[in-house]
């Protein structure tokens, strides 16, 4: 009835306005028509727009009418093609409100699409989600904090709903900006600050669990994205102000830990440098090497969460690092060797990884019990390459600096070199502890490989360029990679002797116990006691003394295999020539005597058979000789000392071989030493302000070991003699020559550098 009515008044209007004749309406008609029509006809709007405006109370204080929400519910749920048209007309209403400020309309608005999200599952959601998507990005451009913190719970609520079927154009790119802008808000309250970077943070991790389970949405790991969301996690992590005020998932620290815990587990093989690399950057960019606290702990965190066969990535990616930080300041360099040594560490304590292979693919080996298996693929000498190359830059700035500051101030020359040393001391044990983690028959071919690069007297050194270096560079450079052997040969166990002292690594390893620093012979010996000794027995003979009852270390020993007694025979006089000359060393210390002691003992407890009983003794009574005849010219303290050495030597033998007699004989004589010269004894001389005698009385033949005496002891046990009489000579080789002509040289003369010279 009202539209008949206001056709009738709208007719009229027209006629009078053409004067009887119909045309066009004018304004004034068409306004008509609209109060008369759309006014009286509020039925005939789509009911889909009637639900939406019922769910709207008159006062917005008063939420959302539920009732007229269940009917909007179940209208969407009846007709799902209707649900873009709903999702649109709500985007346009809230849109209105938004600019009118009516922010109450604007809450209830959001909370229709989040119950209309919830109950919809149907192939026409898509349209409705970009509806919902689109009012979201509206709320988060909004200045109001509360308006953005409302868009973001929206969108994680969105983002926990498991879509049936993949959207092909859908893009999260506005997203990651906008939620990483609020991660960083300076916001000048504190409380509305951290409410807003908590909901930046809840905001990407919802991006994270929508886009990395998608194949569709492989875009996410591309750097432009990864740039974005990585420094907005690890900005919150170092920005840790608000922990004592808030706690728990309203702490930004604690929350954006989390996000990127989730981030770095799902990340696939290939997203592996794009997930790493910003981190650097990061840490970089906020300069956090120095000091590399939150650096350790945020690659702890990247190690823990990754999966196991992708920590070589992880250790590639700091090693490339480190390459382009070679010319930064020590304590840069220092924290990033650190952190390096930190991902190894965790990496080797249960990752398994791909073997040294000939091959250019990756060899994956199996889980082993112990030890746990490092990654090793075709580069891994590149990456004690690249160790071995930082340390010489870092020799090399030590000994500039040295050189450039000498007539500077004291003080920032000291504070510069030990920054560098830092810096070392990281790289060795960095390379100790990758080297040690490895399986024995890995862990060969890492001694072999350090091995190469040390600087050995008499060859020409192709790995490493000392020529420039100077005595003091290549000594360093030599000290830093024997410390590094010692950390790699730590609890090596090999099979046979031959595996673990091949010729290519014991001859240039004995070369190098020949030079004349008495602290590169002490790493050698080191070295050769990890190798050497194989069941633990090292901790038990620490120290040079009189062992009263051997028995009562209860050393740990077994048969000798037939392939030990073939090394022995073939590489035995190498081992007593290293110890023979390395006695006759005048600048031999405590340290010295006390691993000497060591090695003997250790090769009398692993690889000693009767014609090695024979030989160590021949040795111990040629060190004898060389003591009381003195040709070298020793200082006192040295010739009591190798005489204190071979009295507890001979003392350990005797008892290890049970032979009564030759205990007999060796008791006899320290109980003699112990009378008339207690210099000539380990207790004695090695104690501080110890008197020395003057000269030896070799005509005292009772205070000292003789041959007839023990050839008679052991013979009576079976034991062929007849190598007793036959004195020990050393095989002196070409390469201890040379080392004692430039050692001559370099006494003379200290300018120059001449212990690299080739034969």
């Amino acid at each position: 009835m009202f539209c008949v009515v206001g056709m009738r008044r709208y007719r009229r209007v027209a006629r009078s306005e053409a004067d009887g004749a119909f045309r066009t309406p004018s304004t004034d008609s068409r306004l008509l028509l609209t109060l008369g029509v759309c006014g009286c006809c509020g039925p005939l709007r789509p009911r889909y727009k009637r639900l939406v405006d019922n769910i709207f109370p008159e006062d917005p204080k008063d939420g959302l009418v539920k009732a007229d929400m269940e009917k909007l519910t179940f209208y969407a749920v009846s007709a799902p093609e209707k649900l873009d048209r709903i999702g649109a007309y709500l985007a346009e209403r809230l849109s209105r409100d938004v600019v009118r400020h009516r922010y109450g309309y604007v809450v209830i608005a959001m909370e229709a699409l989040d119950q209309l999200l919830m109950a919809c599952h149907s192939q026409s959601i898509k349209p409705f989600v970009e509806s919902f998507l689109h009012m979201v990005a509206k709320l988060l451009e909004s200045r109001e904090p509360d308006l953005q913190v409302l868009g973001t719970n929206s969108f994680v609520k969105f983002a926990n709903i498991e879509e049936d079927t993949p959207s092909y154009h859908r893009r999260y790119d506005f997203f990651v900006s906008q939620f990483s802008a609020m991660c960083h808000s300076t916001h000048e309250d504190p409380e509305t600050r951290t409410r807003i970077r908590v909901a930046g943070i809840k905001g990407l991790q919802g991006v994270v669990r929508k886009t990395v389970n998608d194949e569709l949405q492989a875009i996410i790991w591309e750097p432009q994205h990864m740039d974005k969301l990585i420094p907005s996690m690890l900005f919150n992590m170092q920005d840790n102000e608000d922990a004592d005020r808030v706690s728990g998932e309203e702490n930004p620290a604690s929350l954006a830990e989390s996000c990127f815990r989730e981030l770095l587990g799902r990340a696939a093989y290939g997203n592996m440098n794009n997930a790493v690399r910003p981190v650097l950057v990061h840490l970089d960019n906020h300069r956090l090497w120095d000091p590399n606290e939150f650096a350790v702990s945020c690659f702890r965190i990247i190690m823990y969460s990754i999966q196991a066969q992708h920590s070589h990535h992880v250790i590639q990616q700091v090693l490339n690092h480190l390459d382009t930080h070679s010319k930064n300041t020590p304590r840069v360099r220092a924290g990033i060797v650190q952190v390096l040594l930190e991902t190894v560490a965790i990496a080797a304590k249960g990752s398994v990884g791909p073997v040294i292979s000939n091959s250019s693919a990756y060899t994956w080996a199996k889980p082993t019990s112990s030890p746990p298996n490092l990654w090793l693929g075709p580069t891994v000498l590149e990456v004690f390459n690249t160790l071995l190359k930082h340390l010489r830059v870092s020799v090399d700035c030590e000994l500039g600096d040295s050189r450039r500051n000498s007539g500077s101030s004291i003080s920032s020359f000291r504070n510069r070199d030990s920054d560098e040393r830092i810096v070392q001391n990281a790289i060795i044990q960095t390379i100790g502890f990758f080297g040690g983690n490895l399986p024995d028959y890995q862990r060969a071919e890492v001694m072999m490989f350090i091995m190469g690069k040390v600087p050995v007297y008499g060859t020409p050194c192709h790995t490493l360029d000392t020529a420039k270096m100077g005595h003091q560079g290549t000594k360093r450079i030599q000290t830093m990679l024997l410390s590094s052997l010692i950390m790699v040969t730590s609890g090596f166990k090999c099979k046979t002797m031959s595996a673990g002292l091949p010729a290519a690594f014991l001859e240039p390893l004995c070369s190098i116990s020949l030079m004349e620093d008495a602290e590169l012979r002490q790493l050698v010996l080191e070295i050769l006691h990890n190798i050497i000794d194989r069941h633990d027995n090292r901790a038990k003979l620490r120290g040079i003394r009189i062992i009263p009852n051997v028995a009562a270390l209860k050393i740990k020993r077994e048969k000798i295999s037939k392939q030990d007694v073939g090394f022995m025979k073939k590489h035995g006089q190498q081992l007593y020539r290293h110890i023979y000359l390395g006695c006759k060393e005048e600048d031999n210390v405590q340290k010295n005597f006390e691993l000497l002691f060591t090695a003997l003992a250790l090769i009398t407890i692993e690889l000693a058979n009767e014609d090695v009983v024979i030989d160590v003794i021949r040795l111990s009574l040629a060190l004898q000789d060389m003591a009381l005849v003195n040709e070298e010219n020793l200082p006192m303290f040295c010739r009591c000392g190798i005489l204190s050495l071979v009295a507890a030597y001979m003392n350990f033998l005797s008892q290890m071989i049970a032979n009564p007699g030759l205990c007999q004989h060796v008791s006899k004589v320290i109980e003699l030493r112990n009378l008339e010269a207690p210099y000539l004894l380990p207790e004695h001389v090695f104690r501080e302000k110890c008197p020395l005698p003057a000269a030896l009385q070799s005509e005292d033949r009772g205070v000292y070991f003789s041959v007839c005496e023990v050839s008679e002891a052991l013979g009576g046990s079976g034991y062929n003699v007849e190598r007793l009489c036959v004195p020990y000579v050393p095989q002196v080789t070409v390469l201890y020559t040379v080392g004692k002509i430039l050692h001559r040289c370099r006494q003379t003369s200290r300018g120059t550098h001449t212990s690299l010279l080739p034969l």
